[in-house]
């Protein structure tokens, strides 16, 4: 079908009328009438806690900002992201458990149809070099592409998406409020995603009053001692405010016959790879069972049980597994494990999990 030399020259005068920020922009909607909208770029305030890393995320490509906030909020709750128009980003990532799938084995996608691996969390990715379990997303803004194309998770195409959000009533408004070009496209889609995911900070655990001195808050003995202990034998890993060192390892899990999961290695190309996953950060862990990248294990007692006796060897596996008498993993006798629990369980953020700026009604 031919577009006629009149129709091009309309639209490209309707874009000319854009003007910037707070003044009224006229934005051409395809198939629909254009809309009389207003940019608005009144700027969200993004504060780093004091006991974090410096972010990862260059936040001056794309400001967080009250309208884009809204808009990727919107979109992260959104049906109409999946071919079937149920599954959103937030069916698998729940506020209350964190922003994970809480209780499922793996994550449940269209149609009824598994994946493969458990739903990681979702908060402090602002801080996070890679993403997913085996790092193949290595921008925050990209990441949201894997789920939305995988047959067995959301299996949409984004010209399928752009096309449902054009036609919608309430996106055009929402993407020229959000963006100064008011364009509903994926870069728009997807920087507005990530404005929403920015803001979700997690860091004001009891662990974080007690590190940053806030309002007298201390830790119990019990939880003393399992930080020390934390500190000895689990803290090269799960290292640092973020309690990840986002790398990749082989924590000693069999393989899993029915996944058969080489992790890393499927990204890198490279063997000694296979069976590395990324190192996951321990906040908010007594919310976000069942644990490990296929959610084999359902408590924390079981986590800590693989690690004292239930490491199996492997070419991959990390030296920091292996000991000197040639028994494989970490040492722990049961008061150990009872005070490492006691500690990691000072890392549940309820604030967070209970946030309203980020739930979905």
């Amino acid at each position: 079908m031919r577009i006629s030399v009149t129709l091009i020259a309309f639209f490209l005068l309707l874009l000319s009328c854009s003007k910037e920020g707070g003044e009224e922009s006229y934005i051409p909607i395809p198939e629909t009438i254009p809309v009389k909208v207003t940019y608005d770029p009144t700027p969200l305030a993004f504060d780093i806690p004091s006991n974090f890393p410096e972010l990862t995320y260059d936040i001056n490509s794309n400001p967080p900002t009250e309208a884009g906030f809204a808009l990727g909020k919107r979109l992260f709750y959104e049906g109409k992201l999946s071919s079937t128009g149920v599954i959103s980003c937030g069916e698998c990532h729940r506020q209350e458990f964190a922003f994970t799938h809480h209780t499922h084995i793996v994550s449940h996608g269209v149609d009824g149809a598994l994946g493969t691996r458990n739903s990681p969390p979702t908060q402090n990715l602002a801080f996070m070099k890679e993403f997913n379990w085996d790092g193949a997303a290595a921008l925050l803004d990209m990441q949201p592409i894997i789920p939305i194309t995988a047959p067995v998770e959301m299996n949409e195409t984004f010209a399928s998406i752009l096309k449902k959000l054009k036609n919608d009533p309430v996106y055009p408004d929402l993407f020229a409020k959000a963006f100064k070009n008011g364009a509903i496209d994926t870069e728009n889609m997807l920087k507005a995603l990530s404005q929403f995911m920015l803001l979700m900070i997690s860091a004001d655990s009891k662990y974080d009053k007690y590190i940053r001195n806030e309002g007298g808050v201390t830790l119990n003995e019990q939880e003393k001692a399992g930080h020390a202990l934390f500190n000895a034998k689990c803290a090269t890993c799960h290292s640092g405010e973020l309690f990840t060192n986002q790398t990749y390892k082989n924590n000693g899990l069999p393989i899993d016959p029915e996944y058969n999961d080489m992790g890393r290695a499927a990204v890198s190309g490279k063997t000694e790879d296979n069976q590395k996953f990324k190192v996951p950060s321990l906040r908010n862990i007594e919310l976000t069972l069942p644990y490990m990248h296929d959610g084999r294990f359902g408590t924390l007692e079981e986590v800590l049980d693989h690690y004292s006796s239930g490491v199996v060897d492997s070419p991959s596996l990390d030296p920091l597994l292996k000991q000197e008498d040639g028994t494989l993993g970490i040492p722990l006798t049961a008061s150990e494990k009872t005070e490492l629990l006691a500690f990691l369980k000072t890392l549940t953020d309820n604030d967070f999990a209970l946030d309203k700026r980020f739930s979905e009604f």
